[in-house]
């Protein structure tokens, strides 16, 4: 058989097993269908807060989170009320399900939080003892939570939020009552001591509200690192909305990741449509471009600091659905790229613009 015959019989089966594949109301293969996802696209991990119980029991927000997402930061499965009801019980279940959920699916993630004024048990708010007795508490819970996941969580929000509103000082807590205002200095040690691997943030809100509040967590920040704390990187939470100027956006992440050479977290990012509380608001085109506009910008702006401080951008939640904010703040609102049925949204579209 020559080999021109052998070619011809080639192209002959060739097209024959392509026509094979058409289906009856087509003429042309299937496209290629590119994987878009932020995932895929991000060149710094991007990652969401999760509700345990959503993965667990929603299989559209299971499959979203597996499909987009490749950093989870827990809602609320680690925070103390929740993962330390009792003095002498722990409750593991849900930060266990989500850790090994991120192992089953090549996701890293980001314990939140160690240290925080709010969501605390009552057997800690009543707990009666010495200064001796509240260290021992205070260290106790830290190491015990690090250590259970040494080597599978790789980061953590050590501190959250411990400075007041306007930036004038520390926020008044329990834990200051108690431990006084070193307490932020040994929670990062402790949680250092327990897994010396893991990359330790604080946490804080009000960066982008202008000067003086960034400020604040910056000296905080330089401060602890001047003076030896282990301290890698800054959490930036930035919940913020539509009419904030991009010049505050720029200006707290650009400072801050300049200021402190650490590792920049946008931490729990999201954009409200409705500050203003309106209860018959309706999310139009005109918000929705608003809004994507300022998910680009704040995306555009992260992805040009130093390679080496994109530690990533965590939005808090992870559709409109099952945002914090309309419960909390009893309005409507719809601050995420994804909507209450799954869909992306112009602000996703912003997003992923940025990486192409």
């Amino acid at each position: 058989m020559t080999t021109a015959i052998q070619l011809l019989i080639g192209l002959i089966m060739l097209t024959a097993c392509t026509k094979s594949n058409l289906t009856d109301n087509e003429n042309t293969l299937e496209p290629v269908v590119l994987d878009t996802s932020l995932r895929n696209l991000s060149p710094f991990p991007f990652g969401a807060a999760v509700n345990v119980g959503l993965l667990k029991n929603n299989n559209n927000y299971r499959q979203l989170v597996v499909r987009e997402f490749n950093s989870l930061t827990p809602e609320n499965a680690m925070k103390t009320r929740f993962i330390h009801p009792q003095q002498d019980t722990y409750a593991w279940a849900d930060a266990d399900y989500l850790v090994d959920f991120a192992d089953e699916h090549n996701m890293r993630v980001h314990g939140h939080t160690l240290v925080w004024y709010k969501n605390l048990p009552d057997w800690i708010i009543n707990f009666q003892g010495d200064s001796i007795a509240w260290e021992q508490l205070f260290r106790s819970h830290i190491q015990t939570v690090v250590s259970r996941y040494k080597g599978r969580i790789g980061s953590w929000d050590v501190v959250n939020e411990a400075l007041n509103n306007e930036g004038t000082g520390m926020r008044p807590s329990l834990w200051l009552t108690k431990l006084g205002p070193d307490y932020i200095a040994r929670a990062f040690q402790y949680a250092h001591d327990a897994d010396p691997d893991a990359l330790l943030f604080y946490n804080d809100y009000g960066n982008e509200y202008g000067p003086t509040k960034r400020n604040a967590i910056i000296n905080l920040v330089k401060g602890l690192k001047d003076a030896g704390v282990p301290i890698h990187g800054v959490g930036m939470q930035m919940h913020t909305r539509v009419n904030r100027e991009d010049q505050f956006h720029a200006s707290a992440i650009t400072n801050t990741a300049t200021e402190t050479g650490l590792l920049i977290h946008i931490a729990e990012l999201d954009i409200a449509v409705n500050p203003d509380n309106n209860p018959d608001l309706v999310f139009t085109e005109t918000l929705a471009a608003q809004q994507a506009q300022k998910y680009g910008h704040i995306v555009e702006t992260f992805t040009g600091i130093n390679t080496n401080q994109r530690f990533g951008i965590t939005t808090w939640n992870v559709t409109d659905g099952d945002s914090w904010i309309p419960g909390t703040y009893n309005r409507p609102d719809w601050p995420l790229p994804f909507d209450a049925s799954y869909q992306r949204k112009p602000a996703y579209d912003s997003i992923i613009a940025v990486f192409e």
